[in-house]
Formats: C-alpha cells, structure tokens, sequence
C-alpha cells in the first residue's frame, strides 16, 4: 500500500464519498447525506486518499462558536487498524483548535476509538436541542438511540 495523504473535499469527490458510505449507512452506523447536503458542507469534510482513491472521511460540523461535532466518520473496511480514522480525527480536531473552538462533539457507537482520543462520555441530554431534531430524527434507529455521547475539551 502506498502513503495515505489527508486533504481537503472537493466537490468532485462527492460521488466517491457518498460510495464508501454506502455500506455504514445501510446498516445504520451513520447517517445519509444526501449529494447536496455534503456539496453545502463541502468545506467541513477531510479526506484520507490513496493512491487517488477515497479510503476514509469525516466532517467537522459547527453547531455553535464554541462547540462543532465530529460526523460521518468512515474508513473503508479493508483499511481499517491503520490509524486512518485516528488521522482524521486528529486533522478535524486540529481545525477546531484553529478556528477557536472549546470543544468537539461526538455520536458515536464507537465509544473506546473516541475515548483513546481524549474524549469523555457525556449525557446525551445535555446535547444541544437543534443537534437531536436536525440530525436524529433522520436516523433509523430514532427514537431509541444506542449511540454514545462524548465530548473533548480543546
């Protein structure tokens, strides 16, 4: 295998995106986005490619001056244990900091990879309202949610 390079999306990579995902969407580990919704939120996505192939992508989300959310994580399956998610969410971590947040969000039903990372189980409870009716009610598993909440504190 050849080096992994982290970039940012570009709209050209959406289709390639929205292929990788296919497989966690449809077993309800992450949300669909539909074409437009990651096009409006193109800036927010980072790509791990390899030899030109998407092989692994996340979103930094902003939800408010203070806090952002770490979405549609994804590696491709036969890339996984490379440390290819941990890069990138380290890479949207880093943005946050950048961009002067004080904390980063997570969902998750993979509560020890986000704690590894510095994150701390929260109550969902204490997740901002717009966050649950924007993006939960959409998913499959709504209203019982098995998802865990983590947050880290930049």
């Amino acid at each position: 295998m050849s080096e992994v390079e982290f970039c940012k999306a570009k709209l050209s990579d959406i289709q390639m995106m929205q292929k990788l995902v296919i497989p966690e969407v449809e077993s309800g580990l992450i949300l669909a986005r539909s074409s437009d919704e990651i096009a409006t939120n193109i800036r927010s996505y980072i790509l791990a490619k390899e030899d030109g192939e998407i092989v692994g992508f996340c979103a930094l989300h902003i939800h408010t001056p203070s806090l952002a959310e770490i979405r549609s994580l994804v590696v491709k399956e036969s890339r996984r244990g490379h440390k290819i998610g941990e890069n990138l969410v380290l890479r949207a971590i880093e943005d946050a900091r950048m961009l002067g947040l004080q904390k980063v969000l997570s969902l998750t039903y993979r509560q020890q990879f986000f704690e590894n990372l510095g994150f701390v189980e929260i109550p969902k409870e204490s997740l901002p309202e717009h966050k649950i009716w924007a993006d939960c009610i959409k998913c499959k598993h709504f209203p019982v949610c098995n998802e865990v909440s983590l947050i880290k504190t930049l």
